[in-house]
């Protein structure tokens, strides 16, 4: 948004890694693969790039890599991560092996569940710079596996569920239970991680009781943070409901702009702007918990600006999702390299810190009645402006609901 120089430096320099090891790294430092998580998401920030106007490197190079980090298993390397992407891509998802910690070679992992939903994400973000491009048969490849987190859905429970190499679920399952099929976090955590698809989820959940859940989660993880008079443990914990402390959750309380309740987005990311980076008097200790390369401090960014994307510019045309500005006014300077607009400025009246409910917008002086906005509108430039409340509005942002495109 503000420094698309800085992103399309980002992707050079990974087309350099591909072309030096003929793999996009899962962890690099000093020019060496070191130690990642196992997983691989850099073909997401390529696809995003794109996406978003960012374009000043070799393309169909970068395509290429993005799409061999989703579909290639031969001679892969560690540093590579995804080493059991091979089950991913025969079975469509990836079964679970209490044996290792990244997977082995026949393709089990530990962490099988939250790497089907990893892998499934990634594959959708490439199916979509796949069609944007023109390749038809990898985006019907890649849209199709980009649904195998519905293979691990266990509609009796309407969660997710870890299954082994037979088929059948993983027995004496514990939705709040970490590290058994899900790496940093647990089912009912990761159940939401279909950022690609926040629709077909709500779908298979139910819609009310999906609300209910995700609200729900958030009522419970804040339950336990006041002790003593002041906030110790606010909206985290790895056998918590909810834990903003680490990425896998991060983009969860934007979902309520997907279900029909945009106005407890408003709420929550607010309380958790907040309760858990807070600074002042009782509140909060700062960024806290698992900072890694920038990410909270980066969900605080925009989420102070009332702005996110859950998919991450990924889709074909990518939208910003709208939630509860901390400030009366923001500009944003935007960049020739991907704007037409020289700013971008978004301005609130009534704000304070418990009116963090938006009851009226208007996006260049029209009224604006959805709870989104296209990028592209951003990056023509202009205002939005928000008027707050403290009681929601619930009709507000209910026109033209959002559907990420498939």
């Amino acid at each position: 948004m503000a420094y698309p120089d800085y992103y399309n430096d980002f992707v050079n320099s990974q087309i350099l890694v591909y072309k030096d090891s003929g793999w996009l790294g899962d962890g690099i430092a000093t020019s060496k693969y070191v130690s990642g998580v196992g997983t691989n998401m850099v073909s997401i920030a390529l696809a995003g790039a794109y996406q978003s106007g960012i374009r000043n490197f070799d393309v169909e190079t970068a395509y290429q890599a993005a799409l061999k980090n989703e579909l290639g298993w031969k001679d892969r390397v560690a540093g590579a991560g995804k080493m059991d992407v091979k089950q991913f891509v025969e079975k469509g998802y990836v079964p679970y092996e209490n044996s290792i910690y990244y997977g082995t070679h026949s393709g089990g992992s530990s962490f099988s569940a939250s790497h089907t939903l990893e892998y499934s994400f990634s594959a959708y973000a490439v199916a979509q710079w796949a069609k944007s491009l023109g390749h038809v048969a990898d985006y019907k490849k890649l849209i199709g596996l980009s649904k195998g987190w519905e293979k691990l859905f266990d509609d009796s429970l309407k969660l997710v569920r870890p299954r082994i190499t037979t088929g059948e679920f993983i027995d004496h399952f514990n939705p709040l239970e970490s590290w058994r099929g899900f790496q940093e976090g647990n089912s009912l955590q990761y159940t939401f991680f279909v950022p690609q698809d926040p629709n077909r989820l709500i779908e298979k959940v139910g819609k009310d009781i999906f609300n209910h859940r995700l609200d729900s989660i958030f009522t419970e993880a804040r339950k336990s943070i006041f002790g003593g008079g002041k906030v110790i443990n606010a909206f985290s914990g790895l056998e918590s409901p909810y834990n903003h402390g680490n990425q896998p959750s991060l983009h969860i309380p934007w979902l309520f702009n997907f279900s029909g309740k945009p106005y407890l987005t408003q709420k929550w990311t607010r309380l958790i702007c907040d309760e858990f980076y807070g600074t002042t008097g009782e509140h909060g200790y700062g960024y806290g918990q698992d900072e890694d390369q920038g990410q909270l401090g980066a969900w605080f960014v925009l989420t102070a600006m009332g702005l996110f994307d859950v998919q991450g510019g990924t889709c074909e045309h990518p939208t910003y999702q709208l939630g509860s500005p901390l400030f009366d006014r923001i500009e944003i300077k935007l960049n020739k390299i991907n704007a037409k607009g020289k700013s971008f400025i978004i301005e609130t009246t009534g704000n304070a810190r418990n009116a963090y409910y938006v009851q009226s917008a208007t996006l260049n002086g029209k009224p604006l009645n959805q709870c989104w906005l296209y990028r592209d509108e951003l990056y023509k430039g202009g205002t939005l402006k928000m008027l707050m409340g403290t009681c929601p509005n619930e009709k507000w942002g209910m026109e033209n609901p959002l559907h990420c495109p498939q």
